[in-house]
C-alpha cells in the first residue's frame, strides 16, 4: 500500500463551520449566472433545472450570509465571492468582517483562516467529500448522481423554484441535515444550510458580471 502523508484535519469550530457552508454553496456558484430559458423550453422538472445549471462551466458571485449559531445570541453575518471554474475548482472566499477562505481542487483543499494555510485531501472529511461529490455531479448535469447522494425534491415552477436536498449518506447527514435552494429559472438566489447540529445559514447570491 503506498505511503500517504499525514492529514492535518480541521478541528477548530470555525472551519468545521466555513466547510459546512461551503458544502452548500457549489450548486449556487454553477448557477447564479445562467440565463433565462425560452417560453417554448421543455416543461419544468429536475432534469431540466439540471440541464440549465450544467450548461454554465464557470461563474461567480457576491454573497451576504447570515449564520445563526446556537453558542451565539445574534447572528453572524459575512460577505464574499464565490468562485467555480470546470472541472473540478471550488472557492468560497470571506472578505468581511474577516477574510478567510476555502479552495477544493480536485480531492485537495486548501483552507486559509487567521494568517494560516491548512490543506488535507477531501477523502479525509467523509461527510464534506460525500457533500461535495454529490453537488458536483450537477456540474455534468448528472441527476442520477446528485440522486444517489440526495434525495431531491423540486417544487414551484420555473419562474420561481425551490430545491430541497435532504443528504442520503449517513456521514454527509451528520454534518448537515438539510440545503434548500431558492432560484429563478437556471439562476440561483438563496441557499439556506440547516446543519445537524441545529446551526442554519442563507446566504442571499448576486452574480458577478461575466468578463
Amino acid at each position: 500500500m503506498p505511503h500517504r502523508p499525514a492529514i492535518q484535519r480541521p478541528a477548530d469550530p470555525r472551519r468545521r463551520r466555513l466547510l459546512a457552508g461551503f458544502a452548500g454553496v457549489v450548486v449556487g456558484v454553477v448557477g447564479v449566472g445562467a440565463r433565462a430559458a425560452a417560453p417554448h423550453a421543455a416543461a419544468w422538472s429536475l432534469d431540466a433545472l439540471m440541464h440549465g445549471l450544467a450548461a454554465h462551466k464557470s461563474g461567480a458571485a457576491r454573497f451576504r450570509e447570515t449564520r445563526t449559531l446556537s453558542m451565539l445570541d445574534a447572528p453572524i453575518e459575512s460577505s464574499g465571492v464565490l468562485r467555480f471554474a470546470a472541472p473540478d475548482r471550488l472557492e468560497m472566499q470571506v472578505l468581511e468582517p474577516q477574510p478567510q477562505s476555502v479552495l477544493v481542487r480536485g480531492d485537495q483543499v486548501t483552507l486559509r483562516l487567521d494568517g494560516a494555510t491548512h490543506r488535507f485531501a477531501l477523502h479525509a472529511q467523509p461527510g464534506l467529500a460525500a457533500l461535495v461529490d454529490g453537488l458536483r455531479a450537477t456540474l455534468s448535469g448528472d441527476v442520477a448522481g446528485l440522486r444517489r447522494a440526495y434525495v431531491a425534491r423540486l417544487r414551484g415552477e420555473r419562474r420561481r423554484w425551490s430545491l430541497e436536498l435532504v443528504p442520503r449518506l449517513p456521514a454527509a447527514r451528520a454534518r448537515i441535515s438539510e440545503i434548500d435552494i431558492g432560484g429563478s429559472a437556471a439562476a440561483v438566489r438563496s441557499i439556506a444550510i440547516y446543519q445537524a447540529d441545529g446551526d442554519h445559514s442563507l446566504m442571499i447570491l448576486h452574480p458577478l458580471a461575466r468578463p
